[in-house]
């Protein structure tokens, strides 16, 4: 299978990676444009991937095209391949925001797979949620199902409004996230912690909580309340949060979040 990626960024970057690292393909059948050539210089050096010329030269190459290209450069990326696709080639596009009847109308094509993936598929621990054209083939869906299961998880959706609303979870969450583990650090050095002895409390607390989240079939607020003994300390601290609207504030920061998504989707 050939795989072409009109775009060669952090995403990008990470699906090759993934796909290398699992044999999906071999890296002489992976062929990447993008615009900026230093970049496309770095991964050929890394990878020993193909590099095409530009994206009529990609489209000749490939049986799979990947989309990995920001909201804003979509016309002027793809204008030139509009009605130039095969009937068997098939499509993913990760623009975020970019809804798949968009993108049919850009290509003049009818096989797209649409896919909200998030950063974490950078070291193959991403979230990846992702649905279809109808003329998509079960191979087809095969096929992208084993490229997003090289980057962590995937999740299939029937209703393409799920992409919005996973853009609001999976896709921003990881900010979300890191802005807690910013401040739970700074808050360690705080009360008198070194910032290097902070770091790998607040983050190995993080992975630890996570993991015994994953693996425990108690429920999440069951697992909360094995920590907090009545009266005690961390009581003392979930009254803060909660005093604070940390429930509030997560709460409205993902339906901003999701409502943002619909805008970026009606622009196109």
């Amino acid at each position: 299978m050939r795989i072409g990626f009109i775009g060669g960024g952090v995403m990008g970057e990470a699906i090759i990676r993934g796909i290398l690292s699992k044999g999906i393909t071999p890296s002489r059948d992976i062929f990447v444009s993008d615009i900026n050539t230093q970049k496309c210089d770095s991964l050929k050096k890394k990878y020993d991937i193909s590099i095409a010329q530009n994206n009529q030269e990609l489209l000749n190459n490939s049986d799979t095209i990947i989309l990995a290209i920001k909201p804003q450069t979509l016309t002027e990326a793809v204008s030139p391949l509009k009605g130039r696709l095969s009937s068997r080639q098939l499509v993913l596009s990760i623009i975020a925001g970019v809804t798949i009847k968009s993108l049919a109308e850009e290509l003049n094509h009818d096989l797209i797979v649409r896919i909200m993936p998030n950063t974490p598929a950078q070291i193959g621990e991403g979230m990846s949620v992702w649905t279809t054209s109808k003329k998509v083939s079960q191979e087809q869906m095969a096929t992208t199902r084993n490229i997003l299961n090289t980057l962590g998880k995937e999740i299939y959706v029937k209703d393409e409004k799920f992409l919005d609303m996973a853009t609001a979870v999976s896709g921003s969450g990881p900010a979300y996230i890191l802005l807690i583990i910013e401040s739970f650090i700074d808050a360690a050095v705080h009360i008198g912690f070194s910032r290097d002895i902070a770091k790998t409390l607040v983050l190995q607390t993080m992975l630890g909580t996570v993991k015994l989240a994953c693996e425990s079939d108690i429920h999440i607020a069951e697992l909360r309340n094995m920590v907090t003994s009545p009266g005690g300390t961390t009581a003392e601290g979930l009254f803060k949060l909660e005093e604070g609207g940390i429930r509030a504030i997560i709460s409205n920061a993902t339906i901003a979040t999701l409502e943002k998504a619909k805008s970026l989707g009606q622009t196109k």
